[in-house]
């Protein structure tokens, strides 16, 4: 996958701003991708800073045209532990997050997580993550590891998600009950060793090969209990190409991973 920097706006808030501040840098780093996420976005962010000093976001968002993208430099420009990515399109989420794993490894932070930015991820799971850190090189939360918690799910939505988690682990061996879960973190030597010109997925397919390339690599996956809660605002990004493009990527990745070529 293409980095897509030639299409990238300066980014504001930016690390150089955090080093003319007083006290010591944030930590950590959480990557939220926007497109038309105005509504929750304020919220959602605030609720992670909320969470302890060692957190910085990275907004990436691609040209939103309800304005999140003028909402977040409005929050940069008010607190040092925003910072924003700006790109010239909807350019898919595999390639917002390359962005930002690019933009994060330029800078010293030490684990980098991701998050929905429309509110569906609940900030204080982050300790749970934090917590597990000491165990694992890549953390995911899990809506499944502990029988099912999804919230405000319609059932045929609840049902393809469950499922293609099971077919995902059945196919790539990899030890998760999630793989498609965009809550997760990764420790900064796990993205320094991964090839991101190499990542092909762009959708939800993108969770199931970071994690696969993690492990593959030897690094540890484990995972923590989440709770999920459907978006209140704004419309789901899921369509049947997202859906089609995880049923044969995980197949591409297993053959890839036997010939010794991810």
């Amino acid at each position: 996958m293409e980095s897509n920097g030639s299409l990238e706006r300066p980014v504001y808030g930016s690390t150089d701003m955090l080093e003319s501040s007083v006290g010591a840098l944030p930590r950590w780093l959480v990557i939220l991708p926007t497109y038309n996420e105005m509504a929750e976005l304020e919220n959602t962010v605030g609720k992670i800073l909320a969470q302890g000093d060692e957190f910085s976001v990275l907004i990436v968002d691609d040209a939103s045209p309800d304005g999140t993208g003028r909402l977040a430099d409005s929050m940069a420009e008010t607190d040092r532990r925003v910072n924003v990515l700006h790109r010239e399109g909807k350019l898919g989420l595999g390639s917002a997050y390359i962005a930002g794993f690019r933009w994060a490894l330029m800078r010293d932070f030490e684990w980098v997580f991701e998050m929905d930015a429309d509110g569906s991820h609940d900030s204080n799971h982050l300790s749970d993550v934090i917590n597990a850190m000491s165990e694992y090189d890549v953390v995911v939360g899990s809506r499944y590891m502990r029988g099912v918690n999804v919230i405000n799910w319609p059932m045929s939505r609840l049902l393809l998600s469950y499922y293609a988690n099971r077919y995902a682990r059945v196919v790539t061996g990899i030890p998760l009950t999630d793989s498609t879960s965009g809550f997760k973190c990764f420790k900064r030597e796990v993205l320094e060793a991964i090839d991101f010109s190499s990542v092909r997925s762009t959708g939800y397919a993108f969770q199931i090969e970071m994690n696969f390339r993690a492990w593959k690599k030897g690094f540890t996956v484990g995972e923590v209990p989440i709770i999920f809660t459907d978006r209140v605002a704004g419309e789901s990004k899921m369509s049947g190409s997202i859906v089609r493009e995880a049923v044969w990527r995980v197949w591409t990745l297993r053959i890839r991973s036997f010939f010794g070529r991810l």
